[in-house]
């Protein structure tokens, strides 16, 4: 196989496998990207995301991650929901957390996939990446084309919206690249607008996530600071303010894929429900799921916090 040959075999694998849209990249050193980051850092933006701060030399190169690595492959895969939470007044979870936790599902397709890469070109060095190491997957799936980073920072694609999540495979493997695609986000100021907190800059594309609902709710494990009462909308588990108000959403679709599929009387829950959760409830409710990662106790904080 030659290299177009072998890249259009990797789509077509990749799509049987559920992604949504699969793109690449040369593997190299991200200049401006690096500079970005250290912009961000330097403002304090990761607050207590410390971790962001770690392996830099690894974040902007994906060579000191993957021996000799050549491409980076950008998946995305779609996770929109047919169905939402029925009580309006209910706390609210982030779409993406209403089925297994993404992590597990994704890294074993993406380890199939590497299987079957594989099996066509041998013994070839490579790694499956799913947010859980340090790789700027919004900027290398910029790169490779599968969509621009709009003013929420979120990726978007100008056909499948931005509910979708990014995977990556690094290969030291020569592949046909892509190329990126324009920004289409104009003068459209709708995330900005919206976010409760503020956390998106006024001209957007910088975000202040230690002001994120986001951030607020998973990864801060302090007490959430009281200039924010008022301002959550009653999400308990992330946000989707920013994706539910954008425009190009409009192109979302249900997914297609069971695990990600709510468990059962999820979307039924009341708000006395969740008022009420215990932790034996909690296990069983959120038993793989992403929820997990906030712990019983974080939720408990974060409901409690709604009702100040």
């Amino acid at each position: 196989m030659d290299k177009d040959q072998l890249s259009n075999f990797i789509r077509q694998e990749a799509r049987s496998l559920g992604f949504l849209q699969v793109s690449f990249a040369k593997a190299a050193e991200m200049t401006e990207e690096a500079r970005n980051l250290e912009n961000w850092l330097n403002k304090n933006y990761q607050g207590k995301m410390s971790y962001l701060e770690n392996h830099f030399d690894k974040r902007i190169d994906p060579r000191k991650l993957v021996d000799g690595a050549k491409t980076v492959i950008s998946l995305s895969f779609n996770y929109f929901p047919a169905e939402q939470q029925r009580d309006t007044d209910a706390p609210k979870l982030a779409k993406y957390a209403y089925g297994e936790d993404y992590h597990f599902v994704l890294k074993e397709k993406l380890h199939k996939l590497l299987g079957l890469i594989k099996e066509k070109t041998g013994d070839i060095n490579g790694r499956c990446f799913v947010d859980s190491a340090p790789v700027l997957e919004r900027d290398w799936a910029k790169r490779s084309g599968l969509g621009w980073i709009g003013k929420n920072t979120m990726l978007i694609s100008p056909q499948k919206g931005s509910f979708f999540f990014l995977a990556e495979l690094i290969l030291d493997l020569e592949l046909s690249y892509d190329a990126p695609i324009a920004d289409f986000c104009g003068t459209c100021r709708r995330c900005i607008d919206a976010c409760p907190t503020g956390s998106i800059s006024e001209k957007g594309y910088f975000i202040d996530a230690s002001k994120c609902i986001s951030y607020l709710t998973i990864e801060l494990r302090d007490e959430i600071p009281k200039e924010f009462a008022g301002k959550m909308e009653n999400w308990a588990f992330g946000c989707d303010i920013c994706q539910d108000v954008c425009p190009w959403n409009r192109f979302s679709k249900p997914h297609n894929e069971a695990t990600f599929n709510p468990k059962e009387g999820l979307l039924d829950m009341k708000r006395a429900d969740w008022l009420e959760i215990t932790e034996d409830v909690f296990r069983k409710v959120f038993k793989n799921s992403a929820v997990k990662r906030t712990k019983f106790n974080g939720l408990i904080r974060n409901l409690k916090f709604l009702e100040e």
